[in-house]
């Protein structure tokens, strides 16, 4: 997400951060760097603008010429004007009778059914009784698809075939209200372009059940396209909130950060991939710092919160620290680290320095690195992985044998593992000091 725009603006703040002093030309000179790097990202002219004005009459003004670091204060000018330009975090409206009503609509393969099955799951971990409503009779497969993902999500979806869908919403919600439901999300029809038949529909749909929320969801790897869509929707239907999906694929981010600014209606998830846990809710400091190349700590954390077992990475943690940490729970961390999504998403969340050194391997070599590691650990016996100083010469070739790698691969993975058993005892005596060497390797 947004690669090619972060790399651009790691460079224009790595000449600020060189200079002592920053004259007008300086500043000139960046902000011409910035504005190039967000019209290659895509981003809206006037919105490009706009924002080049807003950020250069600060970096001129007093706060940056008084600053003791004025590179740093022009990059914190530029994060603060990013997170206005990409608008306020705003969250669903859950709150009144139940059951509360999700409408999703957008043009055929945005992703409406996937990001129906997402957010459902996504409530329904916040406590929600959600019901699905299949309201695609025409797409080919559309309802299958929808049955297929409640399924696997355990939520029900609600379907009658030859019920046109406002009746379908109205016998959903009648269905959900005296089931208990607390949420009812309806997948509705798409089109190839805008027609005035796609909306009478989802008008029709509104005035049969009161919605409480009307998400548009939009392919931001459509770009600029993206904004027109989202204008043409927002003057026919009462539009609540956008959904973002294949935001992993959009290594120019423009949409995201133009469209908010150009229509009006805020941004409430962003979707980040395939699985039915790739969603965020959108919230524009994070976003930002993650555009400018700052990672996303918060992010990070509530990624490994999902798929970590708390009890289990706790004790793992006290192996970790006290050196007592075998081949077996190495590999059992990397199954849960897989877990937490693609390892390229994880890279570009990490901060600052360790950010830096996470992009000198690209996100393709690190996975195969560590495909290669896990396919090594798995040709292990399991005493062998418990005891790894009895592997000798004749065992480090039949493991190389079983994984498809060479005795040099798992001569340096054991080289590897026992210098980071010594840096954790390390840790554990010194208070943390070894942790850059640490990170480092």
């Amino acid at each position: 997400m947004f690669e090619n725009l972060t790399e651009r603006l790691e460079n224009v703040f790595k000449e600020l951060r060189r200079r002592g002093k920053l004259s007008e030309v300086d500043v000139d000179v960046a902000m011409r760097e910035v504005r190039l790097a967000l019209l290659e990202a895509d981003v809206n002219y006037a919105v490009v603008k706009d924002f080049v004005a807003r950020v250069r009459q600060r970096s001129i003004g007093a706060e940056v010429s008084k600053a003791l670091n004025p590179g740093q204060q022009v990059i914190k000018i530029v994060h603060e004007e990013l997170i206005a330009t990409l608008g306020q975090p705003d969250r669903l409206n859950l709150a009144g009778p139940k059951p509360r009503v999700l409408m999703l609509v957008g043009l055929q393969g945005a992703g409406k059914t996937t990001a129906a099955g997402k957010i459902g799951r996504l409530l329904r971990k916040q406590g929600e009784r959600v019901m699905l409503v299949a309201c695609d009779p025409y797409r080919p497969a559309a309802v299958k698809q929808l049955q297929t993902l409640g399924d696997k999500l355990d939520i029900p979806v609600a379907y009658e075939q030859g019920v046109p869908p406002p009746e379908m919403a109205w016998r959903a919600f009648d269905k959900a209200q005296k089931g208990g439901y607390s949420v009812l999300i309806l997948d509705t029809a798409g089109r190839s372009q805008l027609d005035d038949a796609l909306m009478k529909e989802l008008k029709a749909i509104a005035s049969r059940v009161q919605v409480a929320d009307t998400l548009l969801v939009v392919d931001s790897m459509i770009g600029q396209e993206a904004v027109n869509i989202a204008k043409g929707f927002r003057d026919s239907v009462s539009l609540s909130g956008l959904i973002l999906t294949k935001m992993d694929g959009d290594s120019r981010g423009g949409a995201a950060i133009s469209i908010r600014s150009v229509t009006g209606v805020p941004i409430k998830f962003l979707a980040t991939g395939e699985g039915l846990d790739a969603i965020e809710i959108y919230d524009p400091a994070r976003l930002a710092s993650r555009i400018l190349g700052m990672g996303d700590v918060i992010g990070l954390i509530e990624k490994a919160e999902t798929a970590f077992d708390q009890k289990e990475a706790e004790k793992q943690a006290q192996k970790l620290m006290s050196g007592d940490f075998s081949l077996q729970d190495f590999a059992d961390q990397l199954r849960q680290l897989r877990k937490m999504g693609p390892l390229g998403q994880l890279l570009e969340m990490l901060p600052g320095q360790l950010g830096q050194m996470a992009k000198s391997v690209s996100p393709q070599e690190a996975e195969q690195q560590l495909k290669l590691t896990e396919a090594i650990i798995n040709s292990m016996t399991a005493e062998e992985r418990r005891r790894p100083d009895i592997l000798n010469a004749s065992r480090r070739r039949r493991i190389a044998r079983g994984s498809g790698t060479d005795v040099q691969d798992v001569n340096r993975l054991m080289k590897q593992f026992r210098e980071m058993q010594k840096m954790m005892k390390t840790i554990k005596k010194t208070g943390g000091r070894g942790l850059p060497r640490l990170f480092g390797m």
